[in-house]
C-alpha cells in the first residue's frame, strides 16, 4: 500500500512538472505604438507660361522677359517651386492666340502674352478662366479686367542716358537710329535717346528710320548701312531685328547703343552700354498678388528708378572718366526728376 501510494506521489509530480515545462511563457504587452508624423504636404510650384514673338535668345525683348523668369525661377528656390514654360516665335497672332488659351487650360497660375500685338487676344481670352492670371506689355491697359495685369518700360529714360553719352562720344556729331514700328516702348526709346543727345549737343544730327518690323533683320542692316553712308558714327535701334544693324556697325566700326537685352556680346569691340530690362521686380510683385488672391486689374512700370531698367556698360569698352561721370550724373538726375526728357509727339 505504501509503495503504491508512493508511486502515485511521485507520478503526481511528474505530472506537475511537465505541465511546469509545457505551460508557455507569459508575454508583456507591447507598448503602444505612437502615430506616426504626418509629413508636411509638398507645395505645388507657381506654374508661368510665356508666349513671346521671337527666340529667347534674341538679345532683345523677349530674351529680357525670359531671362527675368530665370531669375525669379532661381530665388524661388528652382524649378520645384517655380515652372516655366514658354511657346517662342510666335510672331502670328493666331497662333499666339491659341497657345495662351492652352495654357489657360492647362491651369497655369500666370498666362504672359509678352507683346503688345497681344492684347485683342487676351482681351477675348481672360474672361473665359477667370481663376487664371493673365499679363501682357508693354501697356497700361487691363482692359478693365479683374484677372489681367499689364506691364510697360519707361524706356525713354534708358534712351535718353545712351543719347547723352553717345552724343559725348560722337565726333562726327551724326548718329544713326534704327527703329522697328512707331509704337510702344521701341517709340519711347527712341524718342529719349534722340531727346538726351540734343540735350547734349544742340546741334548733332541723328537721322530715325523706322522699318516698320521687329523681325526684319535685312531691313535694319540695310537702314544701318543707309546711316553709316549718311556719315554716322554712332548707331542704336530696339526690337530682335537690331542684330543685322549691330552687324553692320561692327564691320564699319561704329558704336553701339543696346536696349531691352544686354547685347555686349554681339559684337564687344564696339558696344558701348545696354538699357537691360529687368523684369523681375514687378514679376514677383504680379505673383505675391496672385498668391494673395489679386488675379490682376492693376499695372506696373519698370524704370531707373526701381531697378527695372539698369544701364550695363561693356567692360571690354574704355569708356573717358568725364563721360562716365555724366551718364552717373544723369541716372540720378532722371531718378530724383531734376532731369526732365522732353518728348516728341
Amino acid at each position: 500500500m505504501k509503495k503504491t501510494l508512493r508511486l502515485f506521489v511521485l507520478f503526481l509530480l511528474f505530472a506537475m512538472v511537465v505541465a511546469a515545462c509545457g505551460a508557455p511563457a507569459v508575454e508583456p504587452a507591447p507598448a503602444a505604438e505612437e502615430p506616426a508624423a504626418e509629413e508636411p504636404a509638398m507645395e505645388e510650384p507657381f506654374r508661368v507660361a510665356v508666349v513671346m514673338p521671337s527666340a529667347i535668345t534674341d538679345l532683345a525683348f523677349s530674351q529680357s522677359m525670359y531671362d527675368a523668369l530665370l531669375r525669379v525661377q532661381e530665388d524661388m528656390g528652382g524649378a520645384d517651386k517655380f515652372e516655366i514654360v514658354y511657346s517662342e516665335n510666335m510672331f502670328v497672332v493666331d497662333d499666339a492666340a491659341a497657345a495662351l488659351r492652352d495654357y489657360a487650360s492647362q491651369g497655369f497660375d500666370l498666362v504672359i502674352g509678352h507683346g503688345s500685338q497681344y492684347g485683342s487676344s487676351l482681351q477675348e481670352i481672360a474672361p473665359d478662366f477667370p481663376e487664371t492670371s493673365f499679363a501682357w506689355g508693354t501697356t497700361v491697359d487691363t482692359f478693365g479686367q479683374p484677372n489681367i495685369f499689364a506691364y510697360e518700360a519707361a524706356s525713354q529714360e534708358g534712351g535718353y542716358v545712351n543719347g547723352v553719352v553717345a552724343a559725348s562720344l560722337s565726333t562726327s556729331d551724326v548718329m544713326g537710329v534704327v527703329g522697328p514700328i512707331e509704337t510702344g516702348d521701341a517709340k519711347l526709346y527712341v524718342d529719349g535717346f534722340v531727346a538726351g543727345a540734343e540735350a547734349t549737343k544742340p546741334d548733332i544730327q541723328v537721322n530715325v528710320n523706322y522699318i516698320g518690323s521687329f523681325s526684319d533683320v535685312a531691313l535694319a542692316s540695310e537702314a544701318a548701312n543707309t546711316h553709316v553712308s549718311a556719315g554716322a558714327d554712332v548707331l542704336t535701334g530696339t526690337a530682335q531685328m537690331v542684330v543685322g544693324a549691330i552687324g553692320v556697325a561692327e564691320e564699319n566700326d561704329v558704336l553701339w547703343f543696346g536696349t531691352q537685352s544686354n547685347q555686349t556680346s554681339l559684337a564687344p569691340s564696339i558696344v558701348v552700354a545696354s538699357q537691360v530690362y529687368h523684369w523681375e521686380g514687378i514679376l514677383n510683385e504680379m505673383i505675391d498678388l496672385i498668391k494673395s488672391g489679386t488675379l490682376g486689374g492693376q499695372s506696373f512700370t519698370i524704370n531707373l528708378e526701381n531697378d527695372g531698367e539698369v544701364i550695363e556698360f561693356n567692360p571690354d569698352y574704355s569708356v573717358p572718366a568725364d563721360v562716365q561721370t555724366l551718364a552717373d550724373d544723369t541716372i540720378q538726375g532722371i531718378i530724383d526728376g531734376s532731369i526732365t526728357i522732353p518728348m516728341g509727339e
